[in-house]
């Protein structure tokens, strides 16, 4: 399946299947768009991961019941409206555009610099999804 310059194949890649990938894609996508690398991309993916399992949940969880979509993103006003943190693209841009408000940014770890754009009560919560969305978004980037 084709999806921008991405191909998303039909079948699994750690342990994600084409649905979940296609989310990544759209992280990807985004993050390209935002002139941001692949290592950012790759925090991106990461922070679907811890989040939603890259699935664009339309509920929120314990932390915020009005969380929604990839990044479980609050109606706090900084994340858009409810369609912006439903279309995985612009919820993507969004967060990228956050992380890159950041104070130094680029001397954070991968969870770090999760963590600051998202205030997960755990800053390290993000850490167990580094490895998997560094396959993911290798995968997808090498077709």
């Amino acid at each position: 399946m084709g999806f921008g310059t991405i191909a998303v194949p039909a079948g699994s890649i750690g342990g994600y299947c084409q649905p979940e990938l296609v989310n990544a894609a759209h992280i990807i996508n985004a993050g390209c768009d935002a002139g941001v690398g692949v290592h950012t991309q790759t925090i991106g993916v990461m922070t679907a991961m811890g989040e939603s399992g890259l699935v664009n949940l339309d509920y929120g969880d314990a932390a915020g019941a009005d969380s929604r979509g990839l990044f479980q993103q609050r109606d706090n006003g900084a994340w858009g409206s409810l369609a912006d943190r439903m279309d995985p693209y612009t919820a993507a841009t969004n967060f990228f555009d956050a992380r890159m408000r950041v104070p130094e940014w680029t001397s954070l770890t991968p969870t770090q610099a999760a963590h600051a754009v998202q205030a997960n009560a755990d800053p390290n919560y993000y850490t167990s999804y580094w490895s998997s969305a560094q396959t993911v978004v290798t995968a997808l980037a090498t077709g």
